[in-house]
């Protein structure tokens, strides 16, 4: 059974990881994810099978362009692992595949959330809404082992919540200081956590959230590279947050 061949499913998860790689990298541009094939991001020239094999081929190239020797990030590597090690551990722990299906999905919007927002400071709606309508439709299956609320009426007004939270914080921030303090896409971002974990995950998530990002400022603070007007992308630290409450509340 799939289950019991771990090899295998490290497999699936890192190719898995691929494709969200390719997610993070063409979803702000706005390019095809399905039908055009890989190419390289410096040099845009098509990348042969056997240099797109997960984790293998950016060992055996070095993190190098065939090509152009030009440089390959690093978070395609991570990204790829990250994935196959995830996929192994919900294998592990979760024995019914429906709930694999489902926190393995919300999983993956999260990772490819999480590096599009560090990069460009925006999230597409696209995985927005994915995590909204994941957040509704889990309420019509029956009842999984997962910490998920299930209740359809708090996952309305969770998702209701947290779109209002930040619309509010905003409103206020602009009013008073003349400046963003957040995105839309991180309201509708925290109005998916709502769907998925209920009403009562709102202020928990977005304070967990705060401190988490206020502890990844002092740093940049303290040297002064950075300065309390700096922006910084906000998303990541409300997926953090998300998974701390999920795991531990």
């Amino acid at each position: 059974m799939l289950s019991n061949n771990f090899f295998l499913i490290f497999v699936i998860g890192a190719v898995i990881g691929s494709f969200l790689n390719v997610c993070i990298y063409r979803l702000p541009k706005n390019l095809d994810i399905i039908y055009t094939r890989s190419f390289c991001p410096k040099c845009k020239k098509k990348i042969n099978w056997f240099d797109n094999i997960p984790l293998v081929s950016f060992i055996i190239l070095k993190f190098r362009c065939r090509c152009g020797k030009k440089s390959i990030s690093l978070q395609y590597f991570v990204v790829e692992l990250i994935s196959a090690l995830f996929l192994c551990f919900v294998f592990a722990v979760v024995s019914n595949y429906l709930d694999i299906i489902i926190i393995s999905l919300i999983f993956y919007i999260f990772i490819v959330i999480f590096f599009i927002d560090i990069k460009h400071f925006i999230i597409p709606d696209s995985l927005n809404f994915s995590l909204i309508s994941i957040g509704i439709i889990k309420n019509f299956f029956p009842e999984t082992s997962l910490n998920l609320n299930q209740d359809m009426f708090q996952s309305l007004f969770g998702g209701a919540l947290g779109y209002f939270v930040i619309c509010l914080i905003i409103v206020l921030y602009k009013k008073i200081k003349k400046v963003e303090a957040m995105g839309f896409g991180d309201a509708k971002l925290l109005a998916g956590i709502g769907f998925l974990l209920g009403f009562q995950s709102i202020f928990i998530t977005l304070f967990i959230a705060a401190i988490l990002g206020l502890i990844f400022s002092i740093p940049n603070l303290m040297t002064g590279k950075s300065s309390l007007k700096t922006a910084i992308p906000f998303g990541p630290f409300l997926i953090l947050a998300s998974i701390i409450y999920f795991i531990y509340f």
